[in-house]
């Protein structure tokens, strides 16, 4: 008797482990599941010449996107003020915001807010552009991370 005891104690025991360990398996799926994907603004220029903006996912490879070739990067402080003239990106680029708030303005009268950790693709390299507008009582910090690679994805 005392080992048809010990042999369901065993049995009671591995079993709570094999519980246990799935509902942890299934919270860090949940989890994993629950996170909110990483959004970046792409601005390119639309077949009517006019700048144009959609929300895009990045691609992640578990919790990161692939390796993308940059030139460079370079980190600039921006005041607060009235809204540049109209412009084209000089470059496909990223251009993030670490801290401050800004507004663009695009050729087809969309408006784009950008705070910290805002992420634009900017692929408006042609057309009539956009406005840039810092807006807000402090310097925009933005850091600019032109992409090697400069072809346009017309989608």
């Amino acid at each position: 008797m005392p080992t048809t005891i010990r042999r369901w104690a065993l049995v009671v025991f591995v079993a709570a482990l094999v519980f246990a360990w799935r509902a942890e398996t299934n919270q860090d799926v949940a989890v994993a599941q629950a996170r909110k994907p990483i959004m970046m603004t792409r601005i390119f220029t639309g077949p009517d010449g006019l700048s144009h903006a959609e929300q895009v996912e990045m691609k992640l490879n578990g919790n990161v996107t692939e390796m993308m070739k940059a030139t460079g990067v370079e980190f600039s402080r921006r005041a607060p003020g009235p809204a540049s003239d109209w412009h084209v990106g000089p470059r496909r680029q990223f251009v993030i915001t670490l801290s401050g708030r800004s507004e663009l303005v695009l050729g087809d009268g969309t408006k784009v807010a950008g705070g910290p950790g805002h992420i634009n693709l900017i692929e408006d390299t042609t057309g009539k552009g956009h406005t840039t507008r810092n807006i807000g009582p402090e310097d925009r910090i933005v850091v600019t991370i032109p992409l090697a690679d400069q072809t346009v994805n017309t989608r």
